[in-house]
């Protein structure tokens, strides 16, 4: 019986049909695309590149920050399947929490697709795109090691202090697990010295990677084991950690120049792009995520389609269920005489931003 209540119903779809615009009319369906925050532009630019690629491709997008919020973004993702998304994009505040909602996705029929952070602990994740992690963890490694050859050619031990990721984003342990291939041969045979004796993700995680922690364990670290002794090196594995960790070394009189430690870094953020100019952070590492957004939509695309996506890696996500189809592009290290060339050239940051 078609009813004024179905009348009202009808009226309001199509005008939301009218809002949309474009990616509706072409009736490709939505695309639901969950991020963890705003408070890193990485995730921003993530999130932007990917409404972009989908848009282009015709289809309808649903962007949500669950801003570090666990619950937040289980609200947010179980919207996005009651409002019938077809696929979800999920890079996960913590990827071990999202078996139920994924569990009623797939009972809707959509397909789901872990991004840049795996979902652990359930089989209802379809396919993984990132970059080659422990890959990153390498390039963090040899980039400290070639600054502190650099920085402190005459000075054996190295003094070095490690810091890790977030231990619910198992990049985070990928991260360490790849900076420690190339650290630890040098820990053995006495080139460096872990003067705090924290070693290990459970003593060096940030939770959240959060920089305001990481600069408080700086602290600490500097208080109760440098009163004597000088830091040669720190291994950070992201930006907003390394900031905070410079804050922490400025704060008892680190400057710029031949004493200044190598601090290592991840996602060529501009705050920090600036740093490594300033001579302050020594390296970070360049993951173009406009390229990771590229490759999602086109995966998604095709799935939609009813075709296999394109995947070079089987062997290396396990989530603790099964080993996740996976996408990875390469990383790539960045230091200060590579800003012109890889950030500003390759257009991923503009260089009146850097001003």
């Amino acid at each position: 019986m078609f009813t004024r209540r179905n009348f009202l119903v009808t009226s309001v779809a199509a005008g939301s049909l009218l809002a949309t615009g474009q990616a509706m009319a072409q009736g490709k369906g939505l695309i639901g695309i969950s991020m963890p925050t705003k408070s890193s532009t990485r995730w921003i630019s993530d999130g932007e590149s990917m409404v972009k690629e989908f848009t282009g491709m015709g289809y309808e997008t649903d962007l949500q920050y669950g801003e570090d919020d666990i619950p937040n973004q289980l609200a947010q993702i179980e919207n996005m399947v009651t409002k019938g998304a077809k696929v979800l994009i999920i890079a996960a505040i913590d990827g071990s929490t999202l078996s139920d909602i994924l569990k009623k996705a797939h009972e809707a029929g959509a397909k789901v697709f872990a991004y840049d952070r795996l979902i652990t602990k359930t089989g209802d994740v379809d396919y993984y795109t990132t970059f080659d992690n422990f890959g990153v963890g390498v390039l963090q490694g040899n980039s400290l090691i070639k600054g502190l050859k650099e920085r402190f050619a005459g000075v054996k031990p190295w003094n070095v202090e490690l810091f890790g990721g977030s231990p619910d984003d198992t990049n985070a342990f990928y991260f360490y697990d790849g900076a420690m291939s190339v650290l630890q041969p040098l820990i053995d045979a006495g080139d460096i010295a872990i003067v705090s004796g924290q070693t290990g993700m459970d003593k060096v995680g940030t939770l959240r990677w959060d920089g305001a922690v990481a600069q408080a364990r700086m602290d600490n670290l500097l208080s109760a084991n440098y009163t004597d002794k000088k830091v040669h090196g720190v291994l950070a594995p992201y930006d907003g950690l390394s900031r905070g960790i410079i804050s922490s070394l400025k704060g008892v009189g680190y400057a710029p120049g031949a004493e200044m430690p190598i601090v290592t870094g991840q996602d060529a953020e501009v705050p920090s792009v600036k740093a490594m100019m300033a001579g302050e952070q020594y390296s970070t590492v360049f993951k173009d995520t406009r390229e990771l957004a590229a490759v999602t939509a086109k995966m998604v695309d095709m799935v939609l389609q009813g075709k296999e996506p394109e995947i070079n890696d089987t062997k290396t996500y396990n989530n603790e269920v099964k080993v996740v189809p996976s996408y990875l592009l390469t990383p790539h290290d960045v230091g200060k005489d590579d800003i012109e060339k890889l950030l500003v050239g390759s257009g991923y940051i503009k260089a009146e931003d850097l001003q």
